[in-house]
């Protein structure tokens, strides 16, 4: 269109007719952008409108313990009052958040070994680590998790998560003193170190 009419067009309007002519214009050749014809090049493809991936995600949290199995519901919705109720009826644990539920900041873990494990295949080794992590309260509660990954730091996620999984109640006595709260196991305990 003559200069003229490109004038009296509103501001939006010149905008796009520009941008338009610009692109027209292009006639380079050669790689990377094209020739002009494909609008706004390769670099753009599939934003679109607004920003992309991130829309509508904002207000939900990511945190959120959104129960899978009936237990997990019963627990989330409040009518299960304590773990020992789920110890007395011996229910199975299939969520790590159960415990969390219950245990919450009272829930210690310990890695207690990590350790190489080797397979033996057509290129050689491949080395994996085995972690072993025990979970408690303090209080009577405790778990031992073991899991094996091809990092150290999955193999301690996993050991953790096994450990909850596994938490039971410890029967706890009087061995070698009768006074006070029962500090310990009420039986003789027997361990072996070395090899």
């Amino acid at each position: 269109p003559p200069s003229s009419h490109i004038q009296n067009l509103p501001a939006p309007d010149l905008f796009h007719l520009k941008y338009q002519l610009a692109i027209m214009s292009d006639e380079r050749g050669g790689f990377g952008r094209g020739r002009g014809e494909r609008g706004r090049g390769r670099g753009d493809r599939g934003r679109g409108r607004g920003r992309g991936r991130g829309r509508g995600r904002g207000d939900r949290d990511e945190n959120v313990w959104v129960p899978v199995t009936k237990l997990g519901r019963l627990v989330k919705e409040g009518k299960i009052g304590s773990i020992e109720e789920i110890f007395l009826f011996s229910i199975p644990v299939k969520e790590s958040e159960i415990i969390d539920y219950f245990l919450k900041d009272k829930l210690q873990d310990e890695v207690m070994k990590i350790m190489p494990v080797q397979k033996q295949s057509s290129a050689g080794q491949r080395t994996r680590f085995k972690a072993f992590v025990a979970v408690g309260d303090g209080a009577g509660h405790i778990g031992l998790g073991v899991k094996c990954s091809s990092e150290v730091a999955t193999a301690i996620r996993g050991a953790i998560l096994s450990a909850k999984l596994n938490v039971a109640p410890v029967r706890r006595g009087y061995w070698g003193r009768k006074s006070g709260f029962s500090p310990t196991v009420p039986t003789k305990g027997t361990g072996k170190c070395g090899s």
